[in-house]
């Protein structure tokens, strides 16, 4: 057996040696301390907002050198679960016994705020409930993504909506001094939303309302604020108060009926403004279910929907007040888990 030994490195090889290691280290972390900045899109973006002077040029450098890209991010954005799932397999993330019991205990402990919400701006406290439920489990789970990591990642290295997250990064800046908001260790969702209702930056400033009064528009940690501002949401996007929302509905025509019926059908993961008359939709077949159908005058607008349930198919009739949970999360896998959340929160909550 032969044994090798390489001959003793002299003492100003070994520094040599030793003084390059540091420099690569030093280069490392002079990289991880720049973060975003030397980032091409992020470099245009400081410009802009320097000519624009909407946000001092210092304290965004340094809130940027702190900002990281996060691939979980990127991951996460490119399959959503209201894009990957049917029905059948959305369902039971958010119709769960835990979900209601936590959702009846969050009601008892905020009960006057709730219906003051719903006094005030003519939205049901059950889907202002529900939209807690779904988004944040009554406040448990608000996220841990630095929203600033999430906000910089998807502006400048997620090409298909960076216009977007860029506005929203833009928006962030304003509510430190808008909401008192610690840009440097605020925490949210992987797409920047934040609080028990899940705001982003934008509808954080357009539809935030201080509702206990105490002169700040916190909805990270202040549920009262939480609550108002979920029903000052809906408001403005058009909630009909005491309107209905949608109604599981029966075909009670035949085969030769069927190319009417998938006429009038809408399928997709996008939501679709109610562009048919309540007339129209029976003239294809499709009924509300009994009981369901005296809240409707044949003249109201509604979308008919199919969804692909645990047991076939499922077809529904949404409503305007439908169409308006689509516009807090765009997908009508969305609404119809917190309008059948709402509802069961109700049944529980009335018995």
């Amino acid at each position: 057996m032969y044994s090798f030994k390489s001959k003793p490195k002299s003492p100003l090889t070994v520094l040599k040696l030793c003084c390059l290691g540091l420099f690569f280290l030093c280069q490392g972390l002079y990289a991880d301390s720049r973060g975003y900045l030397d980032h091409p899109k992020a470099q245009q973006f400081v410009a802009e907002i320097r000519q624009e002077e909407s946000y001092p040029a210092d304290k965004l450098t340094t809130l940027l050198a702190s900002a990281e890209k996060n691939q979980s991010i990127l991951d996460a954005i490119a399959r959503p679960a209201e894009k990957t799932k049917t029905w059948a397999e959305y369902r039971p993330i958010f119709l769960t016994q835990d979900r209601i019991d936590q959702g009846i205990r969050f009601y008892r402990e905020h009960q006057a705020t709730f219906i003051r919400a719903e006094q005030e701006f003519g939205v049901s406290r059950y889907v202002i409930l529900a939209i807690i439920g779904v988004e944040t489990r009554y406040g448990k789970h608000k996220g841990n993504y630095r929203v600033v990591d999430a906000l910089a990642t998807l502006a400048f290295d997620y090409p298909p909506r960076s216009p977007f997250f860029r506005s929203e990064l833009k928006h962030f800046l304003q509510l430190e001094q808008e909401a008192g908001i610690d840009l440097m260790n605020a925490r949210g969702s992987y797409a920047g939303a934040m609080g028990y209702g899940q705001f982003i930056s934008s509808s954080y400033r357009h539809y935030a309302v201080d509702f206990d009064g105490d002169g700040h528009r916190d909805l990270i940690n202040n549920p009262v604020d939480a609550i108002g501002s979920v029903a000052n949401y809906f408001k403005q996007h058009g909630w009909q108060a005491g309107a209905p929302v949608a109604s599981l509905a029966r075909y009670l025509g035949d085969n030769t009926g069927a190319e009417q019926l998938q006429a009038v059908l809408h399928r997709g993961p996008k939501p679709q403004k109610p562009n048919l008359t309540i007339l129209e939709i029976k003239q294809a077949g499709l009924i509300a279910d009994a009981g369901d159908d005296t809240h409707y005058r044949d003249s109201d607008k509604a979308t008919a929907m199919a969804f692909a349930g645990a047991e076939g198919e499922e077809f529904w009739i949404g409503l305007q007040n439908f169409y308006v949970i689509t516009r807090y999360n765009h997908s009508p896998l969305y609404a119809m888990a917190v309008y059948q959340l709402s509802e069961e929160l109700k049944r529980r909550l009335s018995s």
